[in-house]
């Protein structure tokens, strides 16, 4: 079978993605990062999505970002965001949950990967439409990153083409859960919450509210515990 290698953060998003990966046909090669992120909670549920989807192989790479900070989901110092509007997501200035350069380093550790695999797609669940407002979630972030990527490696120098694979990217978030139930994902795997109370989403972060709102609209119903 054709290899991929799959970011699976054990969320909504990239649990679907995962499953459409290997609708499309791959062994899929799943990774996850300790990235100094709040909590474990999420690498929990990856390793549940992973075994649930039949993963090829998962891992679980450390790529310390708790030291640089400047993010709410690493540095203990900020404060996640509770109870904003959903209308304002993704307008004006770029939340405090971005974490500064994230989807570009666990690119290129996927990259790295999926070199020695002899893989050529890597799968991420990045959406451009119901996500709260980051840079680095943009069709032009992914397709520079396949110029990167041809560029810059030893496969890429010998010809291969790379291909960054998103296929959530122009969906919303109720058209996702719809396209996860009919690939058979079990959404009570999955974890997405910013700022979990034990193993309990907090509901009122933006990831949380997007969520529900993405179960409520597509008519399924929302197996999330909530605190």
């Amino acid at each position: 079978m054709k290899r991929a290698v799959v970011l699976l953060s054990g969320g909504l998003d990239s649990a679907t993605v995962l499953a459409m990966a290997r609708a499309d046909g791959f062994a899929c090669y799943a990774l996850s990062f300790r990235y100094g992120q709040r909590h474990a909670v999420e690498l929990d549920a990856a390793a549940r999505v992973a075994r649930a989807l039949g993963a090829a192989e998962h891992r679980v790479a450390t790529v310390d970002l708790g030291w640089i900070g400047g993010s709410a989901l690493t540095a203990r110092d900020l404060d996640v965001p509770k109870d904003r509007a959903l209308e304002t997501m993704g307008q004006g200035d770029i939340p405090i949950t971005y974490v500064p350069a994230r989807n570009a380093l666990f690119l290129c550790h996927a990259l790295a990967w999926a070199e020695v695999l002899g893989a050529r797609d890597l799968y991420a669940g990045m959406n451009a439409l119901d996500y709260s407002g980051y840079p680095d979630c943009r069709p032009e972030f992914l397709a520079a990153f396949e110029t990167m990527a041809r560029l810059g490696t030893k496969a890429g120098a010998e010809g291969a083409e790379w291909h960054v694979r998103a296929p959530l990217i122009a969906m919303s978030k109720a058209e996702i859960i719809k396209a996860g139930v009919a690939l058979g994902v079990d959404y009570g795997l999955t974890h997405s919450c910013y700022d979990p109370a034990g193993d309990r989403a907090c509901g009122r972060c933006d990831s949380c509210l997007l969520r529900k709102k993405g179960f409520a609209d597509a008519g399924v119903a929302d197996p999330t515990r909530y605190a």
